[in-house]
C-alpha cells in the first residue's frame, strides 16, 4: 500500500511540474504588464523556469543518491511551494525570475524522480500501471497549463496561477510522509562527487538551453551574448566529458545512452518533445493571429491534446503486457506524424475546430510513445541505473522542446518572408483585379493609403497561414523520419503480468 502512496506522490509532483512549465503562459501578458516588464524581458519568466528545470534533471539522480529519495523530495516539495508564493507576490521582474528559477530547480526534481519511484518501489508485474499513472499527469500537465491558466486570468488574477500550487504542495507533503521510507544522507557522494561533471552539465545544459530560447531574439551569432553563451556550452560539455572519463563515480552516467535500447529511446524522445511543446507553441500563435482567440480560447483547443489520455489510459497496462513495444511506438509516432499532417491545410478561415482531429490524435499518438518508452527506458538499464536513465529520458524530451522551439521561430520568418516576397511578386501594379481591389478597399476605408494598407494586410495574413501549414509538414516528416529506430527496440520483459499484490 505504501508503495502507491509513493507511487501517487510522484504522479502528482510530476502534473505539478509539468503544469507550471506552461501555466503561466497564458497569463504572460497580463504578468508583464502589472510588474513592468517589456515583451522580451518576460520571455525570461518562461525561460528561467524552463533552464533551470533543464539542468537540474540529469543531477536528480546524484542528489537522491546523497540525500535519500524522500529527503529529496520534502525539501523540493517545501522550496517549491515557497518559490511559488515569492512569484505570487513579485511586484517586479526580479523577484518573479527569482521565484521562477527556483521552482524550475525544485520542479525539475520531481519529474525523474516519479519515474525512479516506479522503477524502485514496484515489483515489475506492477510497473506498468504505476508509469501509466506518470505517463497521464506527464502528458496532461503542458497540456492542462494554459487552459488552466487562461481560466484563472480571466476570472480570478494572474497572481493564482501560482497560489494554486500551495494545497497542491501540502497533499503532496503528506503523501511523501506516507509513502516513503526515511534514508540516512550519504555523504561519500558528496566527498567524492564528480565536481567537474556537475560544474560542466550545469554550463553546457544551462548555456545550450539559453542559446535555442534566446538566439532567434539575439540575431544568433550576430550577439555577444550568444557567441559567449555558446563558447560556455562547449566548455561545460568539454568538462562533462573529462569527468565521464576520469571520476570514479561520475555524475551522470553517459555511457549507457551508448547501449542500442536506450540510444534509441533518448532520440524517440526528441522526437516526442519537439512534437509536444511544438505544437503547443505554434497552435496558440495560429489562434491568436488569425482566429483571434483569448487565452481561455485557446487553452481549450490545446486541451483537447490531453482528453484520450482518460480515455486510453486505463488499457495501458494491458496493451504493455500483450503489445509489442516496437508496434506500439511505432503507431504512437506514425499517429504523431499524422496528426501534424491533418494541419497542414489550415486557411484564413480556421480557428479551433480545425486543429480537433490532429489535437486528438496527437493525444492517443503521445500516450504510446511517452509510456512505452518510458517502460522501455527503465527496462533497459540496470535498478542501480535507473536514476540516471530517468533523468537522460526527461532531459532529452525537454530538450526536444527547446530544439523544436528554436527552430521553429527561425524557420518561421523565414518562410513568413518567403510567402510574402512570393506574392508581392505575382501582385503587379497595373494588374486590373489588384487596382480594382484597391479601389474598392479606399472606398470602404476612406483613402488610398488604407486601401494599401488591408492589401498589405491580407498578403501578411496569407503567409501567416502558409508559414504554419509549412511547420505543421516540417514536424510531421522529422518525427516520420526516427520510425526506423523502433526496430532497436527489445519486446518489454515477460514477467510483466498485471497482478496487483
Amino acid at each position: 500500500m505504501t508503495a502507491w502512496i509513493a507511487v501517487a506522490a510522484g504522479s502528482l509532483g510530476a502534473l505539478l511540474a509539468t503544469l507550471d512549465i506552461s501555466i503561466v503562459n497564458s497569463a504572460l501578458p497580463t504578468i508583464q504588464g502589472e510588474i513592468g516588464a517589456t515583451g522580451t524581458e518576460g520571455t525570461w519568466i518562461a525561460t528561467a523556469f524552463l533552464v533551470a528545470e533543464i539542468v537540474v534533471i540529469p543531477l536528480s539522480a546524484w542528489l537522491e543518491r546523497l540525500l535519500g529519495l524522500r529527503t529529496l523530495l520534502l525539501i523540493s516539495v517545501t522550496a517549491f511551494t515557497g518559490f511559488s508564493i515569492l512569484c505570487g507576490i513579485a511586484t517586479d521582474l526580479m523577484t518573479m525570475i527569482i521565484g521562477r528559477t527556483g521552482q524550475g530547480l525544485m520542479g525539475g526534481l520531481l519529474i525523474p524522480t516519479a519515474m525512479t519511484i516506479v522503477a524502485k518501489r514496484l515489483p515489475p508485474p506492477q510497473q506498468p500501471i504505476g508509469m501509466a499513472l506518470f505517463g497521464m499527469t506527464v502528458i496532461l500537465g503542458p497540456v492542462l497549463g494554459p487552459l488552466l491558466g487562461g481560466w484563472l486570468t480571466e476570472n480570478l488574477s494572474w497572481h493564482y496561477a501560482f497560489f494554486v500550487n500551495v494545497p497542491v504542495c501540502g497533499i503532496l507533503l503528506l503523501l511523501l510522509l506516507l509513502g516513503l521510507p526515511h534514508e540516512r544522507t550519504n555523504w561519500v557522494y558528496l566527498r567524492e562527487a564528480d565536481w567537474l561533471g556537475i560544474i560542466g552539465l550545469i554550463l553546457g545544459l544551462g548555456g545550450l538551453t539559453i542559446v535555442l530560447e534566446e538566439g532567434h531574439r539575439e540575431d544568433w551569432f550576430e550577439s555577444t551574448l550568444i557567441i559567449r553563451l555558446t563558447f560556455i556550452t562547449v566548455a561545460g560539455f568539454v568538462m562533462l566529458g573529462i569527468g565521464q572519463i576520469r571520476a570514479t563515480k561520475p555524475v551522470l552516467k553517459l555511457r549507457i545512452v551508448m547501449s542500442r535500447q536506450f540510444g534509441s529511446v533518448v532520440i524517440m524522445a526528441l522526437a516526442l518533445g519537439m512534437v509536444m511543446y511544438g505544437s503547443t507553441f505554434v497552435i496558440p500563435q495560429f489562434l491568436s493571429l488569425i482566429a483571434d482567440y483569448n487565452a481561455l480560447e485557446t487553452g481549450q483547443v490545446i486541451f483537447l491534446m490531453g482528453v484520450p489520455a482518460f480515455f486510453v489510459m486505463p488499457f495501458v497496462p494491458f496493451l504493455m503486457r500483450f503489445v509489442d513495444i516496437r508496434l506500439a511506438v511505432g503507431a504512437g509516432l506514425a499517429l504523431m506524424a499524422a496528426s501534424c499532417f491533418v494541419n497542414t491545410s489550415l486557411t484564413v478561415e480556421s480557428a479551433g475546430e480545425a486543429f480537433t482531429t490532429g489535437q486528438l490524435l496527437r493525444g492517443v499518438g503521445m500516450i504510446f510513445v511517452m509510456l512505452f518508452l518510458n517502460q522501455a527506458a527503465i527496462t533497459s538499464v540496470s535498478k542501480e541505473d535507473a536514476g540516471d536513465a530517468s533523468g537522460i529520458f526527461n532531459a532529452a524530451r525537454n530538450l526536444g522542446g527547446s530544439f523544436a522551439l528554436a527552430a521553429l521561430t527561425s524557420f518561421q520568418d523565414q518562410r513568413m518572408s518567403l510567402h510574402s516576397r512570393r506574392m508581392e511578386e505575382t501582385l503587379w501594379a497595373n494588374d486590373p483585379s489588384v487596382q480594382e481591389y484597391i479601389a474598392g478597399m479606399s472606398h470602404t476605408l476612406g483613402n488610398m493609403d488604407a486601401g494599401l494598407q488591408s492589401l498589405a494586410g491580407t498578403i501578411q495574413q496569407q503567409a501567416f497561414v502558409m508559414t504554419y501549414n509549412d511547420i505543421f509538414l516540417t514536424m510531421a516528416v522529422a518525427t516520420f523520419v526516427t520510425l526506423p529506430f523502433v526496430f532497436f527496440l527489445r519486446p518489454l520483459p515477460k514477467g510483466m503480468s498485471l497482478t496487483m499484490h
